[in-house]
Parts: structure tokens; sequence; C-alpha cells
């Protein structure tokens, strides 16, 4: 049995014993798997642009599955001429890689798990709506490292995988391709709530985007508060991508019957606000009032200032 100083210089030895070959094979594999990983996504998912929702939700949540496996054959081969190179001190170099995640690599051996669960758990998929942290978008890509979504503003956000273990996540549609939209209207707490829910009604059923099924129904509210009246709509569209055109549809064409049938858009109460010449005269009165209730004392108070 050798002591640790005997081994740390077997480990280093082994280590100058690594040719230049080696580390080239090493090198090719892993990017022979990123460039395969890279060319299938690619396209996979100019495939599923051309199937219909259903079909595109389906091939876009094996995309991840792939990748990942890609990822764990070149990872075998890796280790398989590690191992070969290393023998015996493989444990030696292990306890020093488990150090070297600890101190250095952790947040990046945590984005791996990470990519890991979400890929095999699958909280979301690639073409979900989802919300995690401060960031809300469709999802693009699921890789190694990070996610990647894209935000209604067309911001390409890349959200490290670990923030899976640290930050809720709400997904809109879960892996389908239908998505609830939820659609709020406000309008003057004296209107004619009947006449505004019928015209609610009417533009969301009729909308070219909505989708209506006995499992997928359209629900209207409405809540009156003290200065308006909020009519909510609660409505499906077959396509998540379709979410801000069906809500862009209904707000037009509901706002156009709603002008016709006399129906408008809460007032604006605007507060009091002095002018500038009241606010000062306010204060310049303030300020009297506080020295005389001073008293004689004022004066001292001003002098130690």
């Amino acid at each position: 049995m050798v002591d640790g100083d005997t081994s740390r210089e077997q480990l280093l030895e082994t280590f100058r014993s690594i040719d230049t070959q080696t580390l080239i094979t090493m090198a090719l594999i892993f990017l022979i798997a990123y460039v395969l990983g890279r060319v299938i996504t690619s396209l996979l998912l100019k495939l599923s642009e051309k199937l219909s929702h259903t079909g595109r939700i389906k091939v876009e949540v094996i995309i991840p599955i792939i990748k990942f496996v890609i990822y764990l054959i070149a990872f075998y081969f890796i280790f398989r001429e590690i191992f070969k190179i290393f023998g015996p001190e493989i444990f030696l170099l292990a306890g020093l890689l488990g150090a070297a995640i600890g101190f250095g690599l952790k947040d990046l051996f945590s984005d791996i798990v990470g990519g890991l669960v979400i890929t095999f758990e699958k909280p979301y998929q690639i073409g979900d709506k989802i919300s995690i942290g401060n960031y809300f978008g469709e999802v693009t890509d699921i890789g190694l490292r990070a996610t990647k979504l894209i935000t209604p503003d067309a911001n390409v956000v890349t959200a490290p995988n670990s923030l899976i273990f640290k930050e809720t996540v709400a997904s809109a549609n879960y892996g389908v391709s239908e998505m609830m939209v939820v659609i709020d209207l406000y309008i003057a707490g004296e209107s004619h709530v009947e006449t505004a829910m019928k015209i609610l009604w009417e533009a969301v059923v009729s909308s070219k985007y909505v989708y209506i099924s006995r499992e997928r129904p359209v629900v209207l509210l409405h809540k009156a508060l003290p200065f308006y009246t909020r009519l909510r709509a609660k409505a499906y569209v077959n396509d998540l991508r379709d979410q801000f055109k069906f809500e862009s549809d209904v707000h037009t064409r509901a706002w156009v019957e709603f002008q016709k049938n006399g129906i408008r858009a809460p007032q604006l109460h605007i507060l009091n606000i002095p002018s500038i010449e009241e606010k000062y005269e306010s204060e310049a009165t303030t300020r009297r009032n506080l020295g005389s209730n001073l008293g004689p004392n004022a004066g001292d108070l001003k002098d130690s200032r």
C-alpha cells in the first residue's frame, strides 16, 4: 500500500505520460458529439415546423433526450480513455475531481444535473411557454448546461438549468399545443354589464384563433370594483403561438362594438396636484407655523445649526 504523497506522485507521473494523440482523441469525441447534437436538433426542429401542432410537440419532446444520449455515449468513451490512462489511480483522480467540483465547478455540475432532471422528469419541454425566475417565454432549446427561452419581445434568454432547483416553474401548456389565454377588459362602472358580456362572448367565440371543446370551454366572468368593472374571458387557443394574436383580435373587435353601444373605458381620476407656487407657499406656511410652535427657543435652535 502506498501513502498519500506517493499516490500523488504516481498521479502526476501519469498526467505527464498522456500523449497528444490521446488528448486529441478525447477532444474529437466531444466535438463530434457536440456537432452531431446540433445537427440532429436543427434537422428535427425544421421537421417539426412542417408538422401539425400535435406532431410538432411530439418531435420537440424527443430532442433533449437524443442530445443527452449522444453526450452520455461521448462521456462513456472519454471516461474509458481516462480509465485506460489512470488505471488504479482513477480513484485518486475522482477525489481530485470531486474537490474541483466542490470548489470551482459546482455550478457547472449543478447545471448538468439540472439538465438531466429536466430531460427525464419533464417539468417543461421544448415548445412549452413557461415562467421560471424572472423570465417568461417559449422554450426553444434544452441544452447540457442551459435552457433557452424566447420572450414575447423576441429576446433570447439563456437560463441555467440549475434554476430548476431554486425557482418555481409554471408551464402554461405542459406539453400540449393548446393553451389557456386570459383576457381582461375594463369598462366604466355605470356601463351596461350584460351588453358588454354579450359583446365579449361573441368576440371570443367568433375569433379564428379560439379552440373550444368539452374539455376546453369558454368562461366569462365579471367583477364590479369601486371605479370600474372588470370583464374576464378565459379561452383556449389551438396553438400557443397564437396567444397574442388571439388577445389582439378579441380586444379590437370587442372595443369596436363597445363604442357602438355606448360602453366606454373607465375615466382616469386626476388628483388635484398643487402647482409649484402653491406648493412653495404651503411649505412656507408650514415652516412659519413650526417656528411659532417652537416658541422662544426657536432662535436658539437656529443659532445652534
